[in-house]
This record gives structure tokens, C-alpha cells and sequence, in this order.
């Protein structure tokens, strides 16, 4: 069985829900993992803090807004009068649900009720027009077998046990329509696997049912081998290792969210991304197998902030870097990137909730300096300590950027540095140029 996720733009209209629905009608047994339509999440939060804001004439209007938009989508969607009547009656419902809430009694555990809208009324309608069509399929709800642990991570051992009861009762069936992005706590109560979580959802299924392949299908041809909004001349890349593609999507690859690809690793199951504008284009193999290219792709990632960290006692200060690590693991802040030396430290963060405290605590011991206003870009590939000549190569064309940290030898796939951000699309252009030849 496959895993199909189509995203938001996949699924943004009524044209491209009817191709959603060709694409998946080819006769193989799928579960289809389906995100909110496009625009639907960002105007749910825009809801929900009206909500909060104890504004509900703002939310009734923001309400009445998108409200519209679905009405204009069923009468595109549906040709027959039943479907869309049975649409109508869908709509109906879910939007007086977004128009019950007190804000008096508004809460994070609302929020997250308001939020899950979005995919649950994108499946229905996909499944109607699915019905209406004559196409067999069965919705399956996420909530009743999508589940995070009391850390805030997926139960696969739960999840496995939950959907495949509930595929062995509906054998006669082929194709599975189930939602994205949404899944229920540790206590039971409604939640969500955070942005992009639809990526997430379509891997951990895929894991669960040891699929033969998930296929992520969006509005790009595959992962390039740079960024396409800042590069003219950029191309997919047809073959990537689990290890590359993670980190490309942790720095920055926006096509692929960095969660997914460790349930598809857990179980070796492939990942081929896809584009539904150009289903007939290749795209970008991910699974355990390298192609051996030294050089595969770039991606950026901005709003980083580098601290320099610099011990009060000089040489020979054992411990020191237990220190500096331990304040971080306080306050719960990840590090992205460490350049050492026998006094010093820098590091990269892109959460600052707690800059200031952190900054405040490492004082006590350290010298410390912060720079905002960073990106890290990452270079990815198979860079063996037996191939020469990849490092020359990167920083002959990068001769022209100033770089303030490098990282390179702790992982065989990436070599990052960190440039201000306002050369950061002057980096990738050179490195375009001297590393791809475009």
C-alpha cells in the first residue's frame, strides 16, 4: 500500500481537488493524506486569536469570510444537486461549530479545536466529490488512531496498532482519505503536529503500515538543488539519502518538512516527492541509498543569531563547555551549529524566547557577544574525508562573502557556514554558479 499527501495548494481549489482525485484513481491500494485548503490554517489562527483577543464581531467577520470562499468552492466542486446540497449541509455545520465558541471561556485547548477545521472539512469535501464520481473510497478519521506520547511525539507503536485495526476491517476497500496535521494528546484531547505537520502525518502512516512508498506531493517538481525563489537556474535533485534530505529540510528546503523523514527512515520506506502541476515529472527519490555525488544541494536558513562565548579562565578550562551546553539545556533552546576553539565557542540558536537568560547565566562564567541578523547556509552531499578538493571548491566561490563560522567534518553529509543575511542570496547565487555550473 502507498501513502499519498497532497498539501494545501494541492488541494487549494475545486480544478485541483478534481485532479487530486485522477491522480489517486489508478487502481492501487493508497491511503491519501489531505492538508487544510490553502489559506484555510493561517485564517483559522487568525480566528482563533480574535478568540483569545475576546473580539467575537472579529471572529463572526473573519468567520463570514472564509465562510464564502467554501461557498464559492462547492458550487465550482459539485455538479449534482444532492453532492451539493450534502456539501451545503457540510459547510453549514462546521462553520456555526467556529461560530459557538464564548470567548469567556477561549482556551489553548479551543485554539487547537478551531485549528483542526481545516483538514476535517478539506477530507469530507474530497471524499463527496469522490462519491459523486463514483470513485470508492472510505474517510478515516486521524483522531481516532493518530496520537502524540505525554513528550508531545508521535506513538507510532500506537498508531501502528490503531489504523491497522481499523484498515483490517474495511478490506473491500482501496483508497483511505484521512487528514494531515491533526492527531489527539497523550490525555485524549484534540492537538496537532504543529506546521507542516500534514508531511508528518503522511511518513508516520507510511511507517506504521511499512508502506511501499510515501509520496509527498506539492506545487515544486522535487527537492532542487537550490533555492528557486532567490536562483535563476536551479534543478530538481532526482536521488537523495535519508541522512541529506533531513538535513536540507532542517536548513532551510521548505519543500519537505524536517520531522518527516525520520518514521520513513525508522522503517526504510521510501519518499518520493512530487508536483501535482507536473505529475508527470520525476521529481526526488529519498530513501537509504546515496548516489554517491559529493555535491547535491543548498538550502538557507534565516533569522539565526550567532553567540560568541568566550571563558573567563582562559586555557585549559575543563568543564567549560559542560557549562555553556547545561545553560542551553535549561532553557530548552536547540543549537544549530558549534565552531570551537581552546577559549572560545560559537554557536547558533533560531529560537531567542530565552536569548536574554541564556546570555544573562553564561555571563557569569564567559565573555559573551551576540550577532542577530544571521543565516546559515548548507551545503549537502557525501562528503568522505577521502575525497579531496570539495571544501576548495565551496570557498573559492563563496571567495567575495565574509563568513563568520564554519562546520565542517562532523557529518559526512553537510558542510554549513554562517554569512549575515545580507549576503546570503549573494552566496547562493555564487555558489550556484562555482559548485553547480549554473
Amino acid at each position: 500500500m502507498r501513502v499519498l499527501k497532497f498539501g494545501g495548494t494541492s488541494v487549494g481549489s475545486a480544478d485541483r481537488m478534481k485532479s487530486v482525485a485522477k491522480l489517486i484513481n489508478d487502481g492501487v491500494p493508497k491511503v491519501v493524506v489531505l492538508s487544510a485548503m490553502s489559506g484555510t490554517t493561517n485564517a483559522l489562527v487568525e480566528i482563533a486569536k480574535a478568540y483569545h483577543a475576546k473580539d467575537k464581531e472579529k471572529a463572526g467577520e473573519l468567520i463570514g469570510h472564509l465562510n464564502m470562499k467554501y461557498e464559492f468552492l462547492l458550487s465550482e466542486l459539485f455538479k449534482s444537486v444532492p453532492a451539493a446540497e450534502k456539501g451545503k449541509a457540510l459547510i453549514k455545520n462546521h462553520f456555526d461549530y467556529l461560530r459557538s465558541f464564548d470567548t469567556d471561556s477561549f482556551s489553548f485547548n479551543e485554539e487547537r479545536l478551531v485549528l483542526a477545521e481545516g483538514e476535517l472539512i478539506s477530507t469530507s469535501l474530497f471524499h463527496f466529490y469522490l462519491e459523486e464520481n463514483k470513485i470508492d473510497s472510505v474517510l478515516i478519521p486521524a483522531l481516532e488512531f493518530m496520537r502524540t506520547d505525554e513528550n508531545e511525539e508521535p506513538d507510532l507503536n500506537y498508531i501502528e496498532d490503531h489504523l491497522k485495526k481499523m484498515l483490517k476491517g474495511l478490506k473491500e476497500h482501496s483508497v483511505f482519505i484521512t487528514q494531515g496535521y491533526i492527531c489527539r494528546d497523550s490525555f485524549g484531547a484534540v492537538s496537532n503536529l504543529k506546521r507542516g505537520g500534514s508531511d508528518y502525518t503522511a511518513t508516520l502512516i507510511g511507517a506504521a503500515l511499512h508502506s511501499d512508498e510515501i509520496q509527498i506531493w506539492t506545487d515544486i517538481d522535487g527537492m532542487h538543488n537550490n533555492d528557486p525563489r532567490i536562483v535563476d537556474k536551479t534543478k530538481p535533485v532526482a536521488e537523495l539519502s535519508f541522512d541529506e534530505a533531513a538535513e536540507l529540510a532542517y536548513f532551510g528546503a521548505k519543500v519537505l518538512h524536517p520531522t518527516c523523514v525520520n518514521p520513513a527512515r525508522l522503517r526504510n520506506v521510501p519518499v518520493r516527492l512530487l508536483n501535482t502541476m507536473m505529475p508527470e515529472a520525476k521529481g526526488t527519490l529519498i530513501s537509504n541509498k546515496s548516489s554517491g555525488a559529493e555535491i547535491k544541494a543548498v538550502a538557507a536558513k534565516d533569522s539565526i543569531v550567532a553567540i560568541n562565548i568566550v571563558s573567563s579562565r582562559m586555557l585549559m578550562a575543563y568543564g567549560f563547555l559542560r557549562n555553556v551546553f547545561e545553560v542551553f539545556e535549561r532553557y530548552k533552546t536547540p543549537i544549530d551549529m558549534i565552531s570551537t576553539s581552546e577559549v572560545a565557542v560559537s554557536v547558533t540558536i533560531d529560537n531567542t524566547k530565552n536569548l536574554d537568560a541564556i546570555v544573562k547565566e553564561i555571563s557569569a562564567f564567559a565573555v559573551v557577544s551576540v550577532e542577530h541578523n544571521q543565516s546559515i547556509i548548507c551545503i549537502v552531499g557525501d562528503f568522505l574525508a577521502d575525497k579531496p578538493g570539495c571544501a576548495v571548491q565551496l570557498f573559492e566561490a563563496m571567495r567575495s562573502v565574509p563568513i563568520r563560522m564554519i562546520s565542517y567534518g562532523g557529518s559526512k553529509n553537510n558542510i554549513s557556514l554562517v554569512v549575515n543575511t545580507e549576503h546570503k542570496k549573494e552566496a547562493l547565487k555564487l555558489i550556484n554558479k562555482g559548485l553547480f555550473g549554473l
